[in-house]
């Protein structure tokens, strides 16, 4: 008897692209497969108000914007790229809420990290922001879920502050329109194009 093949860990993009997803090579990562993936990824399982879903590609830009703000001394535009690209691994893994990868119990991280060097290395980035960005971009992606919370999840300011922290006075606050895919995906590959030019 011939032994069972191996179960297939690639998935074929609209660019043509293999994507591996166990051993993702940069060669295969494409701005338009990320952009057009994580405009068709919903924020909050798609829990969320409005005729259409917020998307992951909104959160990104978003997160972006919040980084630069809470960086005084500003930030380079390699750092401003990472920001943006943070969650870019979404594009194919999804975004699962913090309460499932809690449930779900494998290494999902060890996934993501594999992905995220592979995206990182194929627009000229490190394959890992330095610990002082990674706490940055923390920060200002819990400051996202904050606003996403209570302007489109349904969370009270009293609910979002016992699951997220209030974000700093002084700190602008977004208004938050789910935008339609097309427009999401747009808005994405524009900040990225200023971003990588």
């Amino acid at each position: 008897m011939s032994p069972k093949p191996a179960p297939r860990a690639w998935q074929r993009m609209l660019s043509g692209r293999r994507l591996d997803l166990l051993d993702p090579t940069p060669v295969d990562v494409e701005i338009e497969d990320i952009a057009h993936g994580l405009a068709r990824v919903a924020r909050w399982n798609g829990q969320t108000k409005g005729e259409h879903a917020y998307s992951v590609a909104q959160h990104c830009v978003l997160v972006e914007e919040l980084a630069v703000a809470l960086s005084p001394s500003g930030l380079t535009r390699q750092a401003r790229l990472m920001a943006l690209l943070h969650d870019a691994p979404e594009y194919v893994i999804g975004d699962l809420i913090s309460p499932f990868k809690t449930a779900v119990g494998i290494n999902y991280k060890s996934l993501e990290l594999k992905l995220q060097a592979a995206i990182h290395i194929r627009f000229g980035l490190p394959p890992k922001p330095t610990a002082a960005l990674e706490k940055l971009f923390k920060k200002a992606d819990l400051i996202s879920a904050y606003h996403e919370a209570t302007q489109l999840a349904g969370f009270t300011i009293e609910e979002a502050k016992k699951c997220f922290p209030t974000p700093p006075a002084g700190l602008p606050v977004p208004i938050l329109v789910p935008l339609p895919t097309a427009a999401a995906q747009a808005l994405f590959l524009e900040r990225f194009g200023k971003l990588n030019g």
